[in-house]
Protein backbone atom coordinates (compact mmCIF):
# COMPACT_ATOMS: atom_id res chain seq x y z
CA UNK A 1 0.00 0.00 0.00
CA UNK A 2 1.33 3.69 -1.35
CA UNK A 3 1.67 6.19 1.85
CA UNK A 4 -1.10 7.85 -0.16
CA UNK A 5 -3.51 4.92 -0.08
CA UNK A 6 -2.44 4.25 3.49
CA UNK A 7 -3.35 8.11 5.20
CA UNK A 8 -6.54 7.73 2.93
CA UNK A 9 -7.34 4.51 4.32
CA UNK A 10 -6.29 6.13 7.86
CA UNK A 11 -8.85 9.02 7.26
CA UNK A 12 -11.62 6.69 6.32
CA UNK A 13 -10.94 5.07 9.68
CA UNK A 14 -10.88 7.93 11.83
CA UNK A 15 -14.06 9.13 9.67
CA UNK A 16 -15.76 6.00 10.89
CA UNK A 17 -14.81 6.50 14.59
CA UNK A 18 -16.34 10.13 14.38
CA UNK A 19 -19.56 8.28 12.70
CA UNK A 20 -20.30 5.77 15.84
CA UNK A 21 -18.98 7.86 18.34
CA UNK A 22 -21.34 10.74 17.86
CA UNK A 23 -24.26 10.81 20.64
CA UNK A 24 -22.28 8.23 22.99
CA UNK A 25 -20.53 10.37 25.42
CA UNK A 26 -17.48 8.49 24.68
CA UNK A 27 -13.87 10.51 24.91
CA UNK A 28 -10.60 9.86 23.44
CA UNK A 29 -7.42 10.88 24.00
CA UNK A 30 -4.31 9.67 22.76
CA UNK A 31 -0.21 9.62 23.64
CA UNK A 32 2.09 8.95 20.84
CA UNK A 33 5.68 8.20 20.35
CA UNK A 34 6.83 6.88 17.18
CA UNK A 35 3.67 8.89 15.31
CA UNK A 36 4.49 12.12 16.53
CA UNK A 37 1.37 12.95 16.43
CA UNK A 38 -0.10 11.80 13.37
CA UNK A 39 -2.89 9.62 14.89
CA UNK A 40 -4.33 13.03 16.66
CA UNK A 41 -4.07 14.57 13.36
CA UNK A 42 -6.09 12.19 11.51
CA UNK A 43 -8.54 12.25 14.90
CA UNK A 44 -9.14 15.84 15.04
CA UNK A 45 -9.16 16.15 11.35
CA UNK A 46 -12.59 13.79 11.69
CA UNK A 47 -16.13 15.02 11.63
CA UNK A 48 -17.33 16.76 15.07
CA UNK A 49 -13.76 15.81 17.03
CA UNK A 50 -14.75 18.42 18.88
CA UNK A 51 -17.58 16.34 20.48
CA UNK A 52 -15.51 13.38 21.65
CA UNK A 53 -11.70 13.87 21.07
CA UNK A 54 -9.86 14.99 24.20
CA UNK A 55 -6.53 15.76 22.60
CA UNK A 56 -3.19 13.78 22.34
CA UNK A 57 -0.07 14.35 23.59
CA UNK A 58 3.04 13.65 21.74
CA UNK A 59 5.29 12.11 24.24
CA UNK A 60 8.60 11.34 22.28
CA UNK A 61 11.65 12.20 24.39
CA UNK A 62 11.83 9.61 26.95
CA UNK A 63 11.75 11.97 30.02
CA UNK A 64 8.45 13.23 28.42
CA UNK A 65 7.00 9.75 28.84
CA UNK A 66 8.34 9.31 32.61
CA UNK A 67 7.23 12.75 34.17
CA UNK A 68 4.32 13.40 32.12
CA UNK A 69 2.84 9.87 31.26
CA UNK A 70 4.05 8.18 34.35
CA UNK A 71 6.15 5.57 32.79
CA UNK A 72 8.35 3.47 34.74
CA UNK A 73 9.32 1.02 32.39
CA UNK A 74 12.93 0.39 31.75
CA UNK A 75 12.82 0.43 27.89
CA UNK A 76 10.45 2.91 26.35
CA UNK A 77 9.75 0.89 23.74
CA UNK A 78 8.19 -1.95 25.16
CA UNK A 79 4.95 -3.54 25.93
CA UNK A 80 5.18 -2.43 29.98
CA UNK A 81 5.58 1.06 28.55
CA UNK A 82 2.91 1.27 26.31
CA UNK A 83 0.56 0.32 28.70
CA UNK A 84 1.33 2.55 31.38
CA UNK A 85 1.21 5.37 28.61
CA UNK A 86 -2.27 4.49 27.90
CA UNK A 87 -2.71 4.15 31.42
CA UNK A 88 -1.02 7.67 32.15
CA UNK A 89 -3.57 9.43 29.10
CA UNK A 90 -6.57 8.53 30.48
CA UNK A 91 -5.36 9.78 33.65
CA UNK A 92 -4.31 12.81 32.04
CA UNK A 93 -7.00 13.57 30.25
CA UNK A 94 -9.90 11.71 31.56
CA UNK A 95 -10.38 10.01 28.62
CA UNK A 96 -12.86 6.96 28.00
CA UNK A 97 -10.64 5.56 25.60
CA UNK A 98 -6.67 6.24 25.81
CA UNK A 99 -5.01 4.93 22.88
CA UNK A 100 -0.95 5.08 23.39
CA UNK A 101 1.90 4.29 20.60
CA UNK A 102 5.45 3.30 20.78
CA UNK A 103 8.02 1.62 18.66
CA UNK A 104 11.06 1.61 16.38
CA UNK A 105 10.60 3.05 13.49
CA UNK A 106 14.20 2.52 12.91
CA UNK A 107 16.67 2.87 10.94
CA UNK A 108 18.30 1.19 13.81
CA UNK A 109 17.21 -1.47 16.68
CA UNK A 110 16.05 0.46 19.88
CA UNK A 111 15.75 -0.78 23.56
CA UNK A 112 16.58 -3.91 22.06
CA UNK A 113 13.79 -3.96 19.45
CA UNK A 114 13.96 -4.22 15.80
CA UNK A 115 13.10 -1.38 13.45
CA UNK A 116 9.40 -2.00 12.68
CA UNK A 117 8.18 -2.98 16.21
CA UNK A 118 5.41 -1.48 17.44
CA UNK A 119 3.19 -1.64 21.04
CA UNK A 120 -0.47 -0.03 21.04
CA UNK A 121 -1.35 0.18 24.58
CA UNK A 122 -5.39 1.09 24.89
CA UNK A 123 -7.30 1.44 28.32
CA UNK A 124 -10.89 1.74 28.32
CA UNK A 125 -13.14 2.93 30.86
CA UNK A 126 -14.01 -0.08 33.32
CA UNK A 127 -11.20 -1.95 32.22
CA UNK A 128 -8.53 -2.30 35.40
CA UNK A 129 -5.20 -2.86 32.96
CA UNK A 130 -4.76 -1.89 29.38
CA UNK A 131 -4.51 -4.33 26.58
CA UNK A 132 -1.11 -4.41 24.15
CA UNK A 133 -0.98 -5.51 21.33
CA UNK A 134 2.11 -5.57 19.56
CA UNK A 135 2.60 -5.17 15.71
CA UNK A 136 5.40 -5.31 13.00
CA UNK A 137 5.78 -3.78 10.22
CA UNK A 138 8.44 -4.18 6.98
CA UNK A 139 9.83 -1.09 5.43
CA UNK A 140 11.60 1.93 5.83
CA UNK A 141 10.92 4.24 8.93
CA UNK A 142 8.27 6.59 7.28
CA UNK A 143 6.52 3.20 5.74
CA UNK A 144 6.56 1.83 9.75
CA UNK A 145 4.93 5.15 11.15
CA UNK A 146 1.95 5.06 8.55
CA UNK A 147 1.54 1.54 8.73
CA UNK A 148 1.40 2.00 12.70
CA UNK A 149 -1.37 4.97 11.93
CA UNK A 150 -3.72 2.46 10.30
CA UNK A 151 -3.11 -0.14 13.06
CA UNK A 152 -3.48 2.37 16.09
CA UNK A 153 -6.82 3.98 14.21
CA UNK A 154 -7.70 0.35 13.72
CA UNK A 155 -7.46 -0.66 17.03
CA UNK A 156 -9.22 2.29 18.21
CA UNK A 157 -11.97 1.38 16.28
CA UNK A 158 -12.23 -1.97 17.51
CA UNK A 159 -11.99 -0.68 21.18
CA UNK A 160 -14.72 1.60 20.69
CA UNK A 161 -16.96 -0.90 19.34
CA UNK A 162 -16.36 -3.13 22.18
CA UNK A 163 -17.05 -0.46 25.20
CA UNK A 164 -20.15 0.72 22.97
CA UNK A 165 -21.08 -3.09 23.58
CA UNK A 166 -20.25 -3.31 26.88
CA UNK A 167 -22.32 0.09 27.70
CA UNK A 168 -24.97 -1.47 25.55
CA UNK A 169 -24.67 1.53 23.45
CA UNK A 170 -25.93 1.35 19.83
Amino acid sequence: MSMSDQDAASTKTAERIAERIQGTGVMIGVSESLTSGLVASHLGAAPSSSDWFLGGLTAYATEVKRSVLGVTAEAVVSEESAGQMATGTAKLLGADLALAITGSGGPEPQDGQEPGTVFLGILAAGREEPEVHQRFFEGDPETVIHSTVGAALELLEEQLEKLLAERGTR
